[in-house]
């Protein structure tokens, strides 16, 4: 009896760490649960030109069924919405549709893909290296198409339940750092988001 302990404890031993594995499908699942993420953002634009980065502040809602809300809040205020029929920033006559291949347009996209956890789309247009666990994730992005080659050299995510940290590096030497420290969970839409999300 002890000998069949023994090989059943050795056995676990070996399987576990393959039990373990914290992988791109468990990411996206972990990201996907919630029906609603938001919460606040910082984002820091480090230009080599300036020896301050630029900051600016808002406020996000991404709603899984229904797209990205994006509320600039300083140092101007301005609003976008990322969903299936592409990115749309609000003006004085309502939501109007944005040029789908400016590089706003993909940093946009992208912030909406590592949200979200659409592993599929991220696969589709980089290289994708993960470490760590549910509890502490790391993952780098380098790009695959010509496009974004141009743009990115890499892209460095962190988070836990969610996106905590996105660091875009870019081709000519800026970046861009994005922290959402304090982001949580909801189980539906306020009404003025509904209306914003849902047409």
């Amino acid at each position: 009896m002890s000998r069949l302990l023994r090989s059943l404890g050795c056995l676990l031993l070996m399987v576990s760490p393959l039990a373990l594995a914290f992988d791109m499908n468990d990411l996206q699942r972990q990201l996907s649960a919630p029906a609603v993420i938001q919460g606040p953002f910082v984002q820091e634009k480090h230009l080599r030109a300036l020896p301050q980065p630029l900051l600016s502040k808002g406020h996000f809602v991404l709603a899984r069924d229904h797209g990205l809300l994006w509320r600039l809040q300083t140092p101007l205020q301005q609003d976008y919405r990322i969903n299936a029929k592409g990115i749309a920033r609000r003006d004085p006559n309502g939501w109007q549709t944005l040029p789908g291949k400016s590089t706003a347009a993909e940093q946009n996209r992208l912030f909406f893909a590592v949200l979200q956890g659409d592993s599929s789309g991220l696969e589709r247009d980089f290289e994708l290296s993960l470490q760590g666990d549910a509890a502490h994730w790391q993952l780098r992005l380098i790009p695959r198409s010509l496009l974004l080659k141009q743009i990115f050299t890499r892209i460095d995510i962190t988070g836990a339940d969610f996106v905590e940290r996105i660091v875009l590096r870019e081709t000519q030497g800026d970046s861009t750092v994005l922290r959402m420290p304090q982001s949580s969970s909801a189980d539906r839409l306020n009404d003025v988001e509904q209306r914003d999300l849902v047409e």
